[in-house]
């Protein structure tokens, strides 16, 4: 015979003292570990969206990143005027051999402190190469003048970065002319001016990297097997989304780091949650010896226990689901290990998180209810009923 779903409920309100702080506690579990698994999956959003899928991405063999990478301008000569590359209205070909640099820029708004910011030579075609990035303010930089544009999110972070500020770097000043959006990918943590002018005020004698769009899938591969196989040039090339989707290594010890932070606190959780309920089953004691005279199962009392401390944890789960989502589109930034620059990217709370965190928080309630649930099923009757 089971248990009328009002026992539970007349026990959930006696005692909602106890039950509060539960709720609460593995709503604070649920809370932290969403946010952590955010922050993982808008550091992989901001690399996963970034590129084109026809266009590939040459950097020197060995390298791991744009920023380790040197591309002599006698390679970039050897591979602009390739077959295989597609060209454009004016019959020039889509590539762009790109300088990759760091400056530090001061927090906006006053703020203390600052961080290193890319700043990405790129060449006439390296914009239409990249077409998420959008202007939105001003205009285009022109090569030769000493300009520059800038990202939204960036002129949020920095200062003196908006249309019209000149920034500093080193003994030279660049003019901003515009700010692009570039729909929340990597590029979105970049400032871009032209490549031979970044090379010339940073004193680089190569380019970083050469982004090209071949013509079609077969001459992609075409390029891309004689490239990696001539043993002058010593190039790696790779399709760029895929380049930029390695490049979110960061996510990955965030995304740890999320996991061990719940893991402890889940413990905690579930001794608290596990501590209400050997409290209501010790309040409970002759009620539970008065079930069992009544002809209530062992089994009936251990499953209604098990869903108490379970429905108490779930309903923490979706208080904890439900703050976390007033984090979603939240915008930051990171170090970037791989270029030594704050990357900006926004929090992302998923449906499968919030799946996943509610069916964490379940479990902390269900392991947390196990054994007070086991020991009311245990309790001899005739000492059930003589207590006080």
């Amino acid at each position: 015979m089971a248990l009328p779903i009002q026992y539970s409920l007349r026990n959930v309100f006696v005692r909602w003292r106890s039950t509060i702080a539960t709720v609460l506690g593995i709503a604070l579990v649920v809370l932290v570990w969403i946010i952590m698994q955010a922050l993982a999956a808008g550091l992989e959003a901001a690399g996963g969206t970034t590129g084109d899928p026809r266009n590939l991405l040459i950097v020197r063999k060995g390298s791991d990143s744009e920023s380790t990478s040197q591309i002599g301008l006698d390679d970039v000569r050897s591979i602009q005027y390739s077959e295989e590359i597609a060209r454009d209205e004016k019959n020039r070909p889509l590539i762009s051999a790109d300088t990759l640099v760091t400056a530090y820029l001061p927090r906006a708004g006053g703020a203390e402190g600052g961080a290193n910011v890319i700043f990405r030579g790129v060449s006439p075609n390296g914009p239409p190469l990249r077409p998420q990035v959008r202007l939105v303010a001003g205009r285009w930089f022109v090569p030769g003048k000493r300009e520059a544009v800038t990202s939204v999110r960036l002129a949020r972070r920095f200062a003196g970065v908006n249309v019209g500020d000149e920034i500093k770097l080193g003994s030279r000043t660049l003019t901003v002319v515009g700010q692009f959006d570039a729909g929340g990918s990597a590029f979105d943590s970049e400032a871009w001016m032209d490549s031979d002018e970044a090379r010339s005020i940073f004193n680089r004698a190569n380019y970083a990297s050469v982004l090209i769009r071949p013509v079609d899938a077969a001459a992609s591969a075409r390029l891309k097997t004689r490239l990696e196989s001539d043993h002058r040039l010593t190039m790696r090339v790779v399709p760029e989304m895929e380049y930029y989707a390695q490049q979110t290594k960061t996510a990955g010890p965030i995304r740890f780091g999320g996991n061990v932070i719940a893991t402890v606190m889940s413990i905690g959780a579930v001794l608290a949650a596990m501590n209400t309920m050997y409290a209501s089953v010790g309040a409970r004691t002759r009620e539970i010896g008065t079930l069992r005279v009544l002809g209530f199962r062992r089994r009936s009392i251990v499953a209604t226990i098990l869903i108490e401390g379970t429905c108490l944890a779930f309903i923490g789960g979706v208080i904890g689901g439900a703050f976390s989502l007033l984090a979603n589109g939240y915008k930051t930034g990171t170090m970037n290990f791989q270029t030594f620059s704050e990357t900006v990217f926004e929090l992302t709370v998923t449906a499968p998180t919030l799946a996943k965190g509610l069916a964490f928080a379940a479990l902390v309630g269900l392991l947390g209810a196990l054994l007070p649930a086991l020991r009311a099923s245990r309790l001899p009757v005739i000492e059930s009923l003589k207590a006080v």
